[in-house]
């Protein structure tokens, strides 16, 4: 499942390549076509990524509100921009977007929970691949959405009724004000913390992923109950989700373990199993206390940690 990152760097590529601009708006695959009509060439105004949703604001004051859920995925094409995967997090500007248009033919860019090129297009646009829910077009660019959780055309009182069902984002709300809420509302939990991580109505944005490496690295019991920590824990939690997410918006990875140098930092980069503490880890040894990793199901997810430094 895409985690936050993720959905504000595809936010970030709807506002570069679409947002001032009339678009087309179809629905290939049909199960979208009469929401598809109430946009249909009119202009983007507003991208805003919120945790894992994303919102498009048209000219006549209506949004497109998308969560991509575990499968979905959106693939741009066209004058886009590819940006920054598996590289360098102080890398400068120009090597975070190269212009597909300057790499010989322009490909696919797909973007989810990873982001990978295609095989180069023959035309422009390119014919709808696979079951497209909605299709954006402009002169320049498409984007093709497929298998989202949720994808709806809502009217304002809308998106504030689904934004207020939802917690703090650091890169909406800030470190402060953003903080204040998430200790409010995580304080009040009697739940296990790594139920409350996830939990998108407490904080917005944590996945599966940063629920595992944020608790290693706060060396804090998945078991924990959130109401009985102290709130510098809390506070502590807030400020290093922040630190992560901030990141992987630059990066395109999930890379959360910190002061890696040379070679070991571009093998994190390039490669899930040299960037993560506990995530996807079961059975293999602790990269600090060497204890075998445990994995078991929490509300049906898998849940990674080491059962001693994290007792």
């Amino acid at each position: 499942m895409p985690e936050g990152h993720s959905v504000h760097r595809i936010t970030a590529q709807f506002a570069r390549h679409f947002e001032g601009t009339p678009v087309a708006v179809s629905s290939p695959q049909g199960r979208f076509a009469a929401d598809a009509r109430l946009i249909d060439g009119r202009t983007i105004v507003r991208c805003r990524a919120v945790g894992k949703q994303m919102f498009l604001e048209f000219d006549n004051g209506l949004w497109l509100r998308v969560h991509l859920g575990m499968y979905g995925a959106w693939d741009f094409a066209g004058d886009i921009d590819v940006p920054a995967v598996a590289r360098d997090p102080e890398s400068t500007a120009r090597d975070n977007a190269d212009s597909l248009a300057s790499m010989g033919a322009p490909r696919r860019l797909r973007m989810a929970e990873s982001e990978r090129l295609g095989a180069e297009l023959e035309g422009f646009p390119p014919e709808p691949i696979g079951q497209v829910r909605v299709r954006l077009l402009t002169d320049h660019a498409v984007a093709d959405l497929r298998g989202p959780t949720a994808c709806e055309v809502l009217d304002g009182e809308g998106v504030d009724a689904v934004l207020a069902r939802l917690g703090p984002d650091p890169l909406v709300d800030g470190r402060v004000r953003g903080e204040k809420r998430f200790l409010e509302l995580a304080g009040r939990k009697r739940q296990a913390i790594g139920l409350v991580l996830m939990d998108q109505s407490v904080v917005s944005g944590i996945g599966n992923v940063y629920r595992a490496e944020m608790l290693f690295r706060a060396r804090l019991s998945p078991f924990a109950t959130a109401a009985e920590l102290p709130r510098d824990v809390l506070s502590a939690l807030w400020t290093d989700w922040d630190h992560l997410l901030r990141i992987g918006v630059k990066t395109g990875q999930m890379l959360t373990i910190d002061g890696l140098r040379g070679a070991a930092k571009a093998r994190a980069l390039a490669s899930r199993d040299d960037r993560h503490w506990v995530y996807h880890r079961t059975g293999l040894p602790c990269r600090v206390c060497g204890t075998e990793i445990a994995m078991q199901e929490m509300a049906g997810r898998k849940l990674y940690w080491c059962p001693l430094d994290q007792a």
